[in-house]
């Protein structure tokens, strides 16, 4: 990828696992500077530090930090320990949120937790506003470099019903208008925003669904290709929108599926 300089970073939010994770690897690879937040257990870390260990290798510069991004008061210490870390001179020029923090209940059982009101919020608040929070923050910030590009994961459950999946189903439906709204408002400013409606992909969190099994079974008799969508397509396709002839690309949801979504 020749364009990209070595004063660009991508800010990866949810990047130590699955999809955020692929799609390090691959900006890294492409020349990327890297920037990593993300909030793991102390049990994953050894794993976690392993895998950005081989990402160190590639020779682009890297930092990660083991904080939540969706409170504001650490959001506001994340921006400024980016500025402080970043040479003069350099900006943010793609920004990846792959944050997967929801409540996975039925909206009715006998025997079981259902959603409630908070449920929503705090599933909402983490997967679709903090898109919003962040990308205004970076703004603030003065990091964003000139035709920057914003990417969020989203999924089929935006508009198919999937059970144990209502809170996370409203979130990716506000998500993708945010996003909508975003690549209208802020255009002005040269950002570009889109999202991937990635297929089913044997994630840790699609393992966190009830009946997951059954889903993955399903997916892979549903896609023309007989298997499912891995973490790796997907970050392929980040790479492609980040790439110069994808400036024009703006406002819209791109389907990493395979064919999947087709039946």
């Amino acid at each position: 990828m020749d364009e990209v300089k070595t004063n660009n970073w991508a800010l990866i939010l949810g990047g130590s696992k699955g999809l955020g994770l692929a799609t390090v690897r691959k900006l890294a690879k492409s020349g990327y500077n890297i920037l990593v937040v993300h909030r793991d257990r102390n049990l994953d870390i050894p794993d976690i530090e392993s895998a950005f260990k081989e990402i160190s290798f590639t020779g682009v510069m890297f930092k990660n930090f083991n904080k939540d991004a969706i409170q504001q008061v650490n959001r506001d210490e994340l921006i400024q320990e980016i500025k402080d870390f970043i040479p003069e001179g350099h900006k943010i020029k793609v920004l990846v949120h792959s944050i997967a923090k929801g409540n996975l209940k039925p909206m009715y059982s006998l025997n079981e937790k259902e959603l409630s009101n908070q449920d929503f919020q705090i599933t909402i608040n983490a997967m679709a506003i903090s898109l919003y929070d962040w990308t205004q923050a970076l703004i603030r910030a003065n990091l964003f470099a000139d035709d920057s590009r914003i990417i969020a994961f989203t999924s089929e459950g935006s508009t198919k019903t999937i059970s144990n999946y209502g809170a996370v189903g409203a979130a990716k439906a506000a998500l993708e208008a945010i996003a909508r709204n975003m690549a209208l408002e802020f255009s002005v400013l040269g950002l570009k925003t889109n999202c991937i409606q990635a297929g089913v992909t044997d994630t840790e969190s699609l393992r966190r669904i009830p009946g997951s099994e059954n889903l993955i079974k399903h997916s892979v008799l549903r896609n023309p290709n007989a298997r499912l969508t891995t973490p790796e397509d997907v970050a392929d396709v980040v790479y492609l929108l980040c790439t110069e002839e994808a400036k024009w690309i703006n406002g819209t949801v791109i389907k990493v599926d395979g064919g999947e979504s087709l039946r």
